[in-house]
């Protein structure tokens, strides 16, 4: 049974299927001709607008991520419960961290038979769990799908994660046009990528080639790691004993970068020059203190769980985004890679995780 604090599940679905309709009817008597003409800005503001932090109707959120085998997935973790703590009126119920694809759907259907008010998942698999999320959503449970999609948009309210293609383009475009500005012709470009056959992997790559392909480049040497600091080391060494000179290298992850910096410290290489991936607040640190061909690295931040607790918790209450005039959440955020140098480190570098 539900508490009167907590949102019905009626109402939330409600809010998935018809909120659309309620949004465009207010919308239609604040700009609707009357004495006083068209509505004013502040009568539109609002509409879509309010003190979204404020203590509203109180809601369960759920949460299940894989275990945390690499700096940025403990940092999902770190982001997410931190975000739930900000709010009085959220009770945050996460489940065991699992790289078991069955354990995780089990976790997940635990959570819906608690009738928790929405859920945020990061799936092990977007395919294998989509089913489980779909049976959430069919019970009226808003669920946020982070980071890993899964198939079928009925499976999820809202998707927010990163852009592995803009990753790419973002690399890219540092490599091409520092190496234009110093006159490389015919460069050598090496790239570290994570795991080859992912599809994250594969849009980092492809996107780093179009962006130096708009500057008469491409890639030399591409050969992929494993996400780790052991996997690091072993391939940044092979590539720099294949290529006794590289101008420019990517490095798709910056907890594997950890890895290839070592090799490239062992290896006494300092001609060329290289960028990161995600931004980890040690790649942040490196960069600050300069010293190594570490000059930028471009993110990918897990602070995009914060923001998946948050948008639940709004979805749950039936609320919009402050700051756009519809009344809903949007279906779909992706956020921005944004480039990280010496130059604008410090303002990133509270949003860095540990590698």
């Amino acid at each position: 049974m539900f508490k009167k604090t907590d949102v019905p599940v009626s109402a939330r679905r409600g809010f998935l299927i018809g909120g659309a309709l309620t949004g465009a009817g207010l919308l239609a008597a604040c700009t609707s001709n009357s004495e006083g003409g068209d509505a004013s800005a502040s009568q539109v503001a609002l509409v879509g607008g309010g003190d979204n932090d404020k203590p509203g109707a109180k809601v369960t959120i759920g949460f299940s991520a894989p275990a945390a085998d690499h700096g940025w997935i403990a940092a999902i973790a770190k982001n997410a419960q931190a975000a739930a703590k900000k709010y009085s009126d959220v009770t945050y119920k996460p489940v065991e961290p699992t790289n078991d694809v069955n354990q995780q759907i089990s976790a997940i259907e635990s959570l819906i038979q608690q009738k928790v008010g929405a859920l945020v998942i990061l799936p092990n698999d977007g395919n294998q769990l989509n089913q489980v999320a779909r049976k959430a959503m069919d019970a009226g449970i808003p669920v946020l799908n982070l980071d890993r999609a899964f198939p079928d948009k009925l499976s999820y309210r809202t998707w927010i994660g990163g852009d592995n293609y803009g990753m790419g383009v973002a690399a890219g475009t540092y490599v091409g046009r520092k190496l234009k500005e110093k006159g490389v012709a015919n460069p050598v470009i090496v790239e570290i990528q994570g795991i080859a056959t992912l599809p994250l992997t594969q849009d980092r790559s492809r996107g780093f080639a179009d962006a130096l392909k708009t500057f008469g480049f491409s890639v030399t040497a591409r050969q992929d790691a494993a996400f780790t600091v052991e996997s690091g080391t072993k391939v940044a060494a092979n590539l720099l004993q294949a290529h006794k000179k590289i101008d420019a290298l990517w490095n798709q992850d910056d907890d594997q970068g950890v890895g290839v910096l070592a090799a490239v410290k062992e290896a006494g290489r300092s001609e060329f020059f290289m960028v990161g991936g995600a931004g980890s607040a040690n790649a942040m640190r490196t960069i600050k203190a300069g010293g190594t061909p570490l000059e930028a690295t471009v993110t990918y931040s897990p602070t995009m769980a914060s923001s998946a607790v948050k948008l639940a918790r709004l979805i749950a209450q039936g609320k919009g985004m402050a700051d756009l005039v519809e009344q809903q959440v949007p279906q779909s955020i992706t956020l921005a890679s944004e480039t990280i140098t010496k130059a604008n480190v410090d303002k990133y570098m509270p949003l860095g995780f540990e590698s």
